[in-house]
C-alpha cells in the first residue's frame, strides 16, 4: 500500500534525527577529525574526549589497576560566550611531564595543576591539569601535539568488554550512594555534581568539565578497590578527610585543578581497598560532609 507524502516526510525526518544523534555538532566535528575519535556527550553541552593509558601497567601497593580506574587522560570542550573552553588532565610518566608542559604553554594553554593522584604506585604517575580558550580546532591540534610527546595511545579503540549483568557489589554501591553509575569494562564510575555552580572569569562552568566528585570502583580478587576525588570548598576539606580516615580510607592528595574559580574548589583524592559494603559506607559518610546535588533518581 503506497504511503502518503506526509508519512514519507515524517519518516525521513525521523531517520535524519536518528543519524544526527550520533554526529558531533559543528564546530566540534573538526575536533573529531583532529583526534580521530568521537566524544562522549555530557550535560551542559560538554564534549569529552578520552585517552586511557592502556600502554601502562600500574600497580598500587602491588594491586594492579585498570586504566579506567585512575589512568585516563581527557579533554572536555564546551562553548562559553563567543569562544570554546577546554579543560582536562593528562596522565603522564615523570619523563613526559616537561615536554608536555612546554607544548601546552607554547600554545597559550594555562597549566592549572601538576601533581599525583595516587601514592605507592609503580611506575610513578603524574597528572597535568590545563585550561585553554579559543578556536576548537586549534585547541585540539595543540592538545594532540602535546599528547604526541608521550606514549599515550591516540587511536580510537573499542570499549572494554562489559558483563551483560553487573557484578553483585555494584548494588552495594548504588544503595549506599543513592544513585547509579556507569559500568565500563571492569570499572564502575559514579559522578556526583555539587549543588552550587562554579565560575571562572565570571562565567558559569558546567560541572561536566571536571567539577564533579568522581568515585571509581574495580574488583580485585575478593575485594573492591576504589579511587577518585571529592570536589570540595575549603570548609569541607577537613571534615571529609576525618570521615574517610575513620573508615580506613587513605588520603592520597589534596590540591586544586583550577586557578581562579569561585568558589575555589579543592580536589581530595583517596584510595580504598576492602569489602564492598565497607568501602561504600565510608564514601557515603564522607559525602554527607559536603554539598552534593540531590540525585533526581535516588
Amino acid at each position: 500500500m503506497p504511503r502518503s507524502l506526509p508519512h514519507v516526510a515524517a519518516l525521513a525526518l525521523a531517520l535524519l534525527a536518528a543519524a544526527g544523534a550520533y554526529a558531533t555538532p559543528a564546530p566540534y566535528d573538526k575536533v573529531d577529525a583532529v583526534f580521530g575519535k568521537k566524544p562522549q556527550t555530557l550535560p551542559g553541552n560538554v564534549y569529552k574526549y578520552a585517552w586511557p593509558r592502556n600502554d601502562l601497567h600500574v600497580t598500587v601497593n602491588g594491586t594492579p589497576i585498570a586504566p579506567g580506574l585512575a589512568l585516563g587522560s581527557w579533554a572536555a570542550f564546551t562553548a562559553i560566550k563567543d569562544q570554546t573552553w577546554v579543560m582536562g588532565d593528562l596522565v603522564l610518566l615523570q619523563a613526559e611531564v616537561g615536554p608536555v608542559i612546554e607544548k601546552l604553554q607554547g600554545s597559550n594553554f594555562e597549566i592549572t595543576g601538576i601533581h599525583n593522584h595516587l601514592i605507592n604506585e609503580t611506575p610513578r604517575v603524574m597528572y597535568v591539569h590545563y585550561m585553554g580558550r579559543g578556536d576548537p580546532e586549534q585547541l585540539a591540534t595543540s592538545l594532540r601535539s602535546a599528547l604526541q610527546q608521550t606514549r599515550t595511545p591516540l587511536k580510537a579503540m573499542a570499549p572494554p568488554p562489559t558483563a551483560k549483568s553487573p557484578p553483585g557489589w555494584v548494588s552495594d554501591i548504588d544503595s549506599a550512594l543513592g544513585r547509579k553509575g556507569k559500568l565500563n569494562g571492569a570499572v564502575y564510575a559514579v559522578s556526583l555534581p555539587r549543588a552550587e555552580a562554579d565560575r571562572a572569569d565570571n562565567e558559569s562552568i558546567p560541572s561536566a568539565m571536571g567539577l564533579e566528585t568522581a568515585l571509581n570502583f574495580q574488583q580485585v580478587g575478593g575485594k573492591l578497590a576504589s579511587t577518585g576525588d571529592f570536589v570540595l570548598i575549603a570548609s569541607e576539606v577537613n571534615p571529609v578527610i576525618k570521615t574517610l580516615q575513620q573508615h580506613g580510607i587513605v588520603i592520597t592528595a589534596l590540591h586544586n585543578h583550577m586557578l581562579d574559580d569561585s568558589p575555589h574548589l579543592f580536589f581530595l583524592h583517596y584510595w580504598a581497598l576492602g569489602e564492598s559494603s565497607d568501602v561504600a559506607a565510608g564514601l557515603k559518610a564522607a559525602l554527607a560532609d559536603m554539598n552534593v546535588k540531590t540525585s533526581p533518581n535516588p
